[in-house]
């Protein structure tokens, strides 16, 4: 039972009150989601199963959605595509919580936004290429290499190596 203005937000209270062993399944079709104030997704969905156990409980979802990020070479936007699992146990109170700190909160509303956000960013790759074979800009007019060559041709002396060209001459 999610509400509009906050997807994320899910009512849970009535799964504390089902025996241990019971699940109820919770599915994510939006257009566009922001999941904090860095991260916005498009084409989201998603599908997140919460099993009520005997310390709390458990949560366990898939989830994807395309963002927009700059490629490190040529400096392009492009989208791209993340999709992640996500596995977390709420605890029911302070004696069953476990190493995430989660307890389920007094009014029995979780907000999965800030867990969605904290998986979202693990899949963001660290340098992020718009294509594998991206070719960069120049390093000497700033020419995008993937749209035409301009001519440059990097010197042997600009390679941090061209010292050792010495050592193969000998």
């Amino acid at each position: 039972m999610s509400n509009s203005r906050n997807p994320f937000r899910l009512n849970i209270g009535f799964i504390l009150h089902e025996d241990v062993g019971s699940s109820h399944e919770f599915s994510f079709d939006l257009p566009q989601a922001k999941v904090g104030d860095d991260l916005e997704l498009r084409q989201f969905v998603g599908a997140l199963s919460i099993g009520r156990t005997a310390q709390g409980l458990l949560l366990t979802g898939r989830f994807s959605g395309a963002t927009e990020l700059t490629c490190v070479r040529c400096l392009r936007s492009f989208d791209h595509t993340l999709s992640w699992k996500l596995t977390e146990v709420f605890a029911l109170n302070e004696r069953t919580v476990s190493e995430s700190g989660l307890i389920v909160p007094e009014d029995a509303q979780i907000d999965l936004q800030p867990i969605l956000r904290d998986y979202a960013l693990l899949e963001v790759p660290i340098k992020p290429l718009c294509t594998n074979d991206c070719r960069g800009l120049c390093p000497v007019c700033g020419q995008d290499l993937n749209i035409r060559d301009c001519g440059h041709r990097p010197s042997s002396g600009d390679s941090p190596f061209a010292a050792l060209e010495d050592l193969l001459k000998e």
